[in-house]
């Protein structure tokens, strides 16, 4: 017969059960003296209740229901003290009625041995009051242990009483299976290790050999007299706590028994069911081995032995000596032109994307770049991510705060360690791996929405070398939605690349934003989801390990990609990360301040779920109850809490799993109370967690790093950074581009390339053969770069998917022997002594061109002159010819994702256009005027500040009708939006009637 085994405690190799486990002894209930005087005195207590207080209103209120129809004269009697006698009758009456209703339902499910009983609606404490009473009044009967709380929980909190916490043992087949047990059991040690710390400890070495050992099984008893068998007396008789009960319910739950019917809930069992018990069962009516039980007949042994055949280490994916299952790995698809293959260089493991590395020899060339961000695409596509919408976001607001023009275009160029973690980024960084994760987890939550199914609670992800996506459950969940197929066993869901690519934008919250990046194992990279987690996530190494761990996990939880709100508490870190995401990172001062915080959260959340009627956040997080109360709160403490702060940790951790909090703490031992997973970074690198069966290599984020990010961030916010400062900084005013052009005759360049609008060259021949795409690609992202280029960043932006060091050499010896030399012998690409890649001076761009134009005519010589701004600025908006590289071939300048320039050009000719609009006006040329900003508008069409001056400029022409015809099409493209509320101002100003001529037109 199948066993499912645990090695016991005493055994050296490895230990078996969390170290807070606590075994407890077995319980036999026997009635007292107490009992029978607590039983008598409820009987009093409900007499007087339900008899007593409706026969006294009787009698001196009278019956509360009319003798007859009421008639309208009530309305208009006057007020009196009688009246407000009357009301509170009537309020006396239904409040009885209320706890009549709640003490008959309460009986009734005493009597049929439902061990959890329904709800009243609205009764609040008065069914707490009448469990109480009726738990008091059949404590001398065999059905007092069928009801859920006892009378020593009568001072305990209303809200624990209507949603008690039970600590669900969640069956994990697959991964983290050798947890099955021991999640079971965790929390409900923790109260009472947190009073008897010690003598628990004592316990648990005796006796935690008798909490082990080979599956057991209990058969659901025939009723004697009104006692009927039920889950809540089987956990109280056989586990020590009734509120185990939903332990057992988990391990049968749909499971066929032998008369055929499986359970569904709780309180539903039948008289020869078969129940599979948590390991640490005990008691004389348990069957261990059948074969070995002399007593139990042959037909109830062959009933347990089918039985245990429908269990889950009977699925070939989690007994109790299986570990983490690695989901099995596909083919690799064969390159669609297998003659003109791409070598692939070390590929980044668990993405789908290869990243180019240098070769043996050529580190020296690779300048340093910090491989921990290389070895982490998905961080580091949320950090590039997020830190273009944080430099995109300071420029947008220093258009709208900006005063003739007066104020920093540019965001500074980063420099040292800051320059080389944002190479890394770019090198690492996989935002298409990050797209298809988050497409294909809110596709999967919208799928079962669709078929009325709940999210599966999801312990970890695994993204394999060839880009498909394993989720691995906590228990079976059926079959998955297509295109999702079942893995390798019934807890294992994937999902193809190919497949992955066909999901579209999904109108779902995000299902698991928990979900984490660890490291890597077998070319696989494994994502946790932490808020899923049955209690603390402990992780042990040193202190500098450890916060390296920490920053990666906070920083990815910060900006990634496939989630929408979350809350990261962090305590104990050195650096200050807020600057990442303000609106999720805080900080907490010590463990008081967490204490404090979590514990009222814990119960608003607790409260929440309760009112809305989910069992845990992921059922509010599909269908019409998507609420942004789910989004998941994630504590990072990175100090090494004491032995009490421990144990009062672990209490709160208890229920987290279910309420979407997650915690992740640092020690420096290996036991912490309430770790349901314990983790150890070690100084190589390596991350380790025996009893899981993971041996990672990390994703880390080391102390400099760390920094260097930080300061990207904190150099892009607005009012930080040298470009804010309104001295310009040393060297150079606040406006200035990092390259100015001589736009004299002199400065005519020997190269010259047109990237706004489509991509010309002029003063190069055009190469042949299929490198033209390539050089073309190279030199665009030279010309947008003029601060340099890392070769490493050159060759992952022209192929993403990875390429050698050879191939990237031989493209930039072509590229350079294409762009040639300087009449004085210089190369025009050359190399600075960082080692990165830059253009000569004679080698310029119409955007160069254009921002130094811009820039002479409201900073240089066009300030002081009015004649010369004026040309100026007409050159310059005479330069915009479209968007950049309007005509590029498609598939190719994906780099350009990363780059700011899209957001920089429009905000560039939208200022040059209202400088000119301003020139014009104040000459009265109101043509003019409306020309240049019609002109900006092409290439800037969202800018609400060339609406306004349109508006301004087309009502000095004294034209009415023009001035609504324009009103008439800027709402028409403002759409479903509607129009701004300052523009809307503005035309009340300049066109009062425009809403009318608005409704005349539609």
């Amino acid at each position: 017969m199948p066993r499912r085994r645990t090695t016991s405690s005493s055994s050296s190799t490895a230990p078996s059960a969390p170290r807070n486990r606590t075994p407890q002894p077995v319980r036999v209930r026997r009635r007292t003296f107490g009992d029978f005087v607590k039983a008598f005195l409820a009987f009093v207590v409900l007499a007087g209740l339900v008899v007593g207080v409706p026969f006294a209103l009787a009698v001196t209120a009278g019956w509360p229901f009319p003798g007859g129809a009421p008639s309208l004269d009530w309305l208009q009697r006057e007020i009196t003290v009688q009246t407000f006698l009357h009301i509170l009758t009537v309020i006396v009456w239904l409040a009885w009625a209320q706890f009549t209703a709640c003490v008959l339902v309460e009986v009734k499910a005493a009597l049929s041995g439902v061990g959890v009983p329904g709800r009243v609606p609205g009764s609040g404490p008065s069914q707490l009051l009448a469990r109480q009473l009726v738990a008091a009044l059949l404590l001398v009967g065999a059905t007092a242990a069928s009801l859920t709380p006892g009378l020593s929980q009568l001072g305990q909190s209303l809200e624990g009483n209507q949603k008690p916490s039970v600590a669900a043992a969640q069956q994990t087949p697959g991964i983290f299976a050798q947890q099955q047990e021991q999640a079971a059991a965790t929390a409900n040690a923790l109260a009472e290790q947190a009073g008897q710390a010690g003598q628990d400890a004592a316990r648990a070495d005796g006796g935690s050999s008798a909490a082990h050992g080979d599956t057991k099984y209990y058969r659901i008893q025939p009723p004697e007299g009104r006692h009927h068998d039920s889950l809540w007396e089987v956990a109280e008789r056989h586990l020590g706590d009734g509120r185990r009960y939903k332990e057992i319910f988990e391990l049968n739950k749909d499971r066929v028994q032998p008369d055929g019917s499986r359970l569904s809930e709780a309180s539903l069992i039948r008289p020869g069911w078969i129940m599979e018990m948590p390991g640490d069962a005990r008691g004389g009516e348990l069957v261990e081995m059948p074969d070995e039980a002399p007593d139990v007949s042959e037909q109830v042994q062959q009933q347990i032995s089918d039985y245990a055949k429908s269990g889950d280490h009977a699925q070939g994916s989690g007994g109790g000596d299986a570990q983490v299952s690695l989901p099995e790995q596909r083919p690799a698809p064969t390159p669609a032109n297998p003659a003109n293959p791409v070598t692939p260089a070390t590929p980044v493991p668990g993405t789908g994307q290869e990243h180019a590395t240098p070769a043996a020899g050529q580190e020296g060339r690779s300048f340093g770049l910090p491989e921990a961000l290389l070895a982490a695409p998905l961080l580091a596509a949320g950090l590039l991510g997020a830190l273009g919408r944080r430099r995109r976001q300071a420029m947008w607001q220093s258009a709208l705060g900006a005063v003739g023009g007066r104020r920093g275009m540019e965001p500074p160029t980063p420099t040292g360690d800051a320059q080389d973690v944002q190479d890394a980024l770019l090198v690492g960084a996989d935002p298409e791996g990050v797209r298809l994760l988050d497409r294909s987890l809110r596709g999967l939550a919208a799928s079962l929405t669709a078929e009325s199914r709940p999210l599966p609670v999801v312990y970890a992800a695994w993204m394999s070398g060839n880009g498909d996506l394993h989720l691995q459950l906590a228990q079976p969940a059926g079959k998955p939605p297509a295109p999702w197929q079942q893995g390798q066993d019934q807890t294992f869901w994937m999902l193809a690349r190919s497949d992955a690519e066909g999901y579209e934008e999904a109108e779902t919250a995000a299902p698991y934003p928990g979900l984490v990046s660890l490291g890597t194992m077998d070319d696989s990279r494994l994502l946790l989801n932490l808020e899923a987690v049955p209690g603390i996530v402990s992780l042990g190494g040193t202190e500098a390990d450890r916060a390296a761990v920490f920053a990666s996990v906070a920083a990815e939880l910060a900006t990634n990609g496939w989630s929408d709100r979350m809350t990261i508490t962090l305590v104990g870190f050195g650096d200050d990360l807020t600057p990442l995401a303000p609106n999720r990172i805080r900080h907490l001062d010590g463990f008081e301040d967490l204490f404090e915080t979590m514990s009222a959260e814990t119960r608003q959340r607790r409260g929440a779920l309760g009112a809305a009627g989910h069992d845990s956040v992921l059922t509010g997080r599909t269908g019409p109850a998507q609420h942004t109360r789910w989004a998941p709160h994630l504590v990072l403490l990175a100090a090494q809490p004491s032995d009490d702060d421990a144990l009062r940790l672990a209490e709160l951790a208890a229920d987290a799993g279910r309420l979407g909090i997650g915690y992740l703490v640092g020690t420096e031992g290996t036991d912490l109370p309430g770790a349901a997973w314990e983790m150890e970074i070690t100084g190589a690198g390596r991350l380790l967690a025996p009893l899981l069966g993971l041996e990672l290599d990390a994703q880390m984020l080391p102390a400099a790093q760390r920094r260097a990010v930080v300061e990207l961030f904190t150099d892009a916010d607005p009012g930080s950074g040298p470009g804010s400062d309104p001295e310009g900084g040393p060297g150079r005013p606040a406006n200035a581009p990092p390259f100015l052009v001589d736009i004299s005759e002199q400065g005519r360049p020997a190269v010259y390339a047109r990237l706004v609008g489509s991509y010309e060259i002029i003063g190069l021949d055009t190469p042949d053969g299929e490198r033209s795409a390539l050089l073309h690609e190279a030199l665009a992202l030279l010309l947008l770069h003029r601060e340099g280029v890392h070769p490493r960043v050159l060759s992952s932006a022209l192929w993403p998917r990875g390429v050698t060091a050879d191939v990237r050499d031989a493209l930039l010896e072509r590229l350079r022997a294409w762009l040639g030399s300087d009449p004085d012998g210089t190369p025009r690409l050359g190399t600075d002594a960082t080692g990165r890649l830059t253009l000569a001076k004679s080698v310029v761009s119409d955007l160069d061109v254009l921002r130094s134009l811009y820039y002479e005519a409201t900073q240089g010589r066009g300030a002081g002159s009015r004649q010369v701004r004026g040309r100026l600025l007409t050159d310059a908006l005479v330069l915009v010819r479209g968007p950049l590289l309007a005509d590029r071939p498609e598939g190719r300048y994906r780099w350009l994702t990363h780059e700011i320039v899209d957001a920089q050009l429009p905000l560039l000719v939208a200022d040059t256009g209202l400088a000119l609009s301003e020139f014009h006006l104040e000459k009265n040329r109101a043509e003019k005027a409306i020309e240049a900003l019609t002109a900006a508008l092409r290439t800037a069409p969202a800018d609400e500040r060339l609406w306004h001056e349109l508006l301004r400029a087309t009502h000095t022409t004294g034209d009415p009708g023009r001035l609504r015809a324009l009103a008439a099409d800027l709402v028409a493209r403002s759409g479903a939006r509607g129009v701004p509320p300052r523009t809307e101002a503005l035309l009340d100003e300049l066109l009062p009637t425009w809403r009318e001529g608005v409704s005349a037109a539609g």
